[in-house]
C-alpha cells in the first residue's frame, strides 16, 4: 500500500499582491501547503496568512527569512518582493538549501541573476523566474501549432502589452529606486512569448524608440527584435492607455492570434491560408499560478535544479536584451 506524499510546503517572501495570487493557486493544488509567510512588518504577514491559510496547520509567521528556513516544513521558497530586492532572500534560501521560484524579473540586471545562477548550480539546488506565461496550457497548443509547421516558418510577429497606469507618487513603475519602466515591468513577456515562438533562436539584434519619465524609467516603448533570416518581431509596451494587447505570429502558410492580454491568455486562434480558422480554448484550472507552481515542485522531486521549459540560460538571455536596451534608452537605477 502507497504511503500518500507529504504536504509540499511553501515559504512566501514578500505578502503583497502578487503573492495573493500565488496563494490562491495554491489552494488549487492538492498535496500541497503554505508553510511560511516572511514580511517586514508583522501585523501584514500575520493578516496573510490568516487570509490565505492552506494545509494541514496554519503557517509559520516571521519577519526573520533565516527563521523560517530552519523549519523542516518548508520545501520551496517563492519570491515575491519588489524587483530590486529579490536577490538577497533567493541568495539566502539557495545557501540554505530551499530550492526557490521567484518572482520575473529575477533580478533587475544580467550581473544579478547570473550571480544566484552560478550560487544554485553550485549549490545544486532548484532555481525558477517565475514567468508564468511560459506554463499556460494554451501556450503550449501554440508551440504544438509553430512546432507542427501549422503556418509554415515564422516570419513576423506583433504584440502590444499597454495599460492605463497614470503616475501616481509611490508607483513602483514609475520609480527607479524600484526598478521601474515598462520592460522590466511589461516588456519582458513580448520577449519571453517571441522567443517561445521561435525557440533557440538568439536576437540577432534590436531597434528601439523610448519615452523616459518621472525619475527616468521608460514609460512607453517600441521595439523591433530582429532574430535574423528576415525575422522581426515587433511590440509596444505602455503605462499611457490600454492596448488591444494580443500577439500576432505570422508565418508562411497563415498566422496564429494569442487573444490579449498575451500573457495571460486563455484562448488563441489558428488561422491556415484557405481554411478556416480555428479558435482554442484552455481555461485556467485556478487562476494561472498553478502551472509554474507545479512546474517547479515536478523538478524539485526529480531533483533539477533548473526548469527544461524555462532553464537558466533563457532567464538570463532575457535580461541580458534588457540590459542592452535600458542602456540604449539611458535608464539606470541608482543602486546598479
Amino acid at each position: 500500500m502507497n504511503e500518500a506524499k507529504p504536504e509540499f510546503g511553501w515559504a512566501v517572501v514578500g505578502p503583497g499582491n502578487i503573492a495573493r495570487r500565488f496563494a490562491g493557486a495554491l489552494r488549487g493544488i492538492p498535496g500541497t501547503r503554505l508553510a511560511a509567510v516572511i514580511g517586514r512588518d508583522p501585523a501584514r504577514a500575520a493578516a496573510f496568512a490568516a487570509a490565505w491559510q492552506h494545509g494541514s496547520a496554519a503557517p509559520f509567521v516571521t519577519s526573520d527569512l533565516a527563521a523560517a528556513l530552519a523549519q523542516p516544513d518548508v520545501h520551496a521558497v517563492y519570491v515575491a518582493t519588489p524587483h530590486p530586492f529579490h536577490p538577497e532572500p533567493v541568495r539566502d534560501s539557495l545557501a540554505a538549501g530551499k530550492p526557490v521560484l521567484c518572482e520575473k524579473p529575477m533580478t533587475v540586471n544580467a550581473a544579478g541573476t547570473r550571480a544566484l545562477v552560478e550560487l544554485a548550480q553550485r549549490q545544486r539546488v532548484f532555481l525558477m523566474e517565475a514567468v508564468w506565461t511560459r506554463f499556460l496550457p494554451i501556450h503550449a497548443t501554440v508551440q504544438q501549432w509553430l512546432q507542427s509547421g501549422q503556418i509554415g516558418a515564422v516570419r513576423a510577429m506583433q504584440s502590444s502589452f499597454c495599460l492605463d497606469r497614470p503616475f501616481k507618487p509611490g508607483d513602483r513603475r514609475y520609480s527607479a529606486a524600484l526598478a521601474g519602466g515598462t520592460l522590466l515591468d511589461i516588456g519582458i513577456y513580448n520577449i519571453t512569448v517571441s522567443r517561445m515562438a521561435l525557440p533557440g533562436v538568439p536576437v540577432q539584434g534590436f531597434d528601439l524608440r523610448g519615452l523616459l519619465g518621472g525619475e527616468g524609467v521608460d514609460v512607453q516603448t517600441a521595439v523591433t527584435l530582429d532574430f535574423g533570416a528576415g525575422r522581426w518581431s515587433q511590440f509596444h509596451c505602455s503605462f499611457f492607455g490600454n492596448g488591444d494587447n494580443g500577439f500576432r505570429i505570422t508565418g508562411e502558410r497563415g498566422h496564429v492570434v494569442i487573444h490579449g492580454g498575451f500573457w495571460e491568455a486563455t484562448a488563441a486562434t489558428l488561422q491556415r491560408d484557405g481554411q478556416a480558422a480555428h479558435t482554442a480554448e484552455a481555461p485556467f484550472r485556478v487562476n494561472g499560478f498553478e502551472y509554474e507552481i507545479e512546474e517547479a515542485m515536478r523538478c524539485v522531486r526529480a531533483g533539477l535544479i533548473e526548469s527544461p521549459v524555462l532553464p537558466h540560460a533563457e532567464s538570463l538571455a532575457v535580461v541580458e536584451l534588457i540590459d542592452a536596451m535600458r542602456e540604449r534608452l539611458g535608464v539606470r537605477y541608482p543602486f546598479e
